[in-house]
């Protein structure tokens, strides 16, 4: 037996549970790893209070991301071997100390790269990647809105579009949060607490408006997205921190400018193998030549991590958090 954290009943942070499960043999192309490191991400709540249906009958083991050692190899993963170094962002179950999971869902973490920094790359890191470099390609002479300047994957994406050659706006919540949002690589961030973000946008962009907007905040955010969007921009949804987005008139994209609007999802991006190795191996890189810090903001041990979530829908936490087994 090894300790997880298991979902018995969606609801509030407490609906985690620290408890004994069984972790059998990996089987054909599976893998058993120890976690090193786990990535806390709103996604996690989300499966927590029942936002995102769960993939599986409860109880659920939530976390889509982690890195470790591999412990075992089932036939058909020989590629792999026990002791290698690995990452991973998904399938859903990473909130444990050990765990099976897909070998093809698996990466090798370079040497030069720590295995809980790379716990905290992996879901963030690859979303930047997909965003900015599929999404919507940022290329030089672009300017970009990212709203959530000081998270986990804000911070990452600031850094990633100021490498492309764009101007980078981003919005934060606090003084503090648009200091570590200025040292990651924006060229202006908004106080949204202090400042209208929208008035502030067009004054920065003298009127013109923003190439794209990139949102995971959703309700709270997406009108005034709208309105920061240059004629033909994109607005790009990809979360929903602050609740969905209530249905609305799809006729105000033409009215606004016939803007383009779409709502990703990492693990669409990353289906293939293929897709998953080259995101991966792109976000390596750039960490391993400096061109991208990851800092781990915080960590928590594993079987506290009711307080991690609570401090992270308090928006307590900037930029990434790691469980720790």
């Amino acid at each position: 037996m090894v300790k997880a954290v298991r979902i018995h009943q969606t609801g509030g942070p407490e609906a985690l549970t620290y408890e004994d499960v069984s972790v059998g043999a990996p089987g054909p192309g599976e893998v058993r790893i120890r976690n090193e490191a786990i990535g806390l991400n709103f996604l996690d709540v989300y499966y927590r209070t029942g936002l995102y249906p769960s993939p599986t009958p409860l109880p659920l083991i939530p976390g889509h991301e982690g890195a470790g050692v591999v412990l075992a190899v089932g036939e058909g993963a020989g590629w792999l071997k026990p002791g290698d170094r690995v990452a991973y962002t998904g399938p859903i179950g990473a909130y444990a100390h050990e765990r099976l999971i897909p070998a093809d869902r698996l990466v090798k973490v370079p040497d030069e790269i720590p295995l809980q920094q790379a716990a905290a790359m992996m879901l963030k890191g690859l979303t930047a990647q997909y965003l900015l470099r599929q999404t919507f390609p940022v290329k030089k002479g672009d300017t970009i809105l990212f709203h959530a300047a000081a998270g986990g994957v804000g911070l990452i994406a600031g850094q990633w579009a100021r490498h492309l050659g764009a101007t980078v706006i981003g919005t934060a919540g606090s003084e503090d949060k648009v200091k570590l949002a200025l040292d990651h690589g924006y060229d202006h961030v908004i106080n949204y607490r202090s400042e209208n973000f929208v008035e502030r946008v067009k004054e920065l962009t003298g009127g013109k408006g923003v190439d794209v907007v990139y949102d995971s905040v959703g309700k709270d955010t997406f009108d005034g997205s709208l309105d920061c969007l240059r004629p033909r921009g994109m607005i790009v949804c990809f979360g929903q921190s602050s609740g969905p987005v209530p249905p609305f008139d799809l006729g105000i994209l033409s009215r606004k400018g016939s803007l383009y609007l779409t709502r990703p999802t990492l693990f669409v991006y990353v289906a293939a193998r293929e897709a998953l190795e080259s995101g991966a191996n792109e976000l390596f890189d750039l960490v391993a030549k400096g061109v991208i810090r990851i800092e781990v903001g915080q960590t928590y041990p594993l079987k506290d991590v009711a307080n991690a979530h609570r401090d992270l829908e308090a928006r307590k936490t900037t930029g990434t958090t790691v469980l720790i087994p």
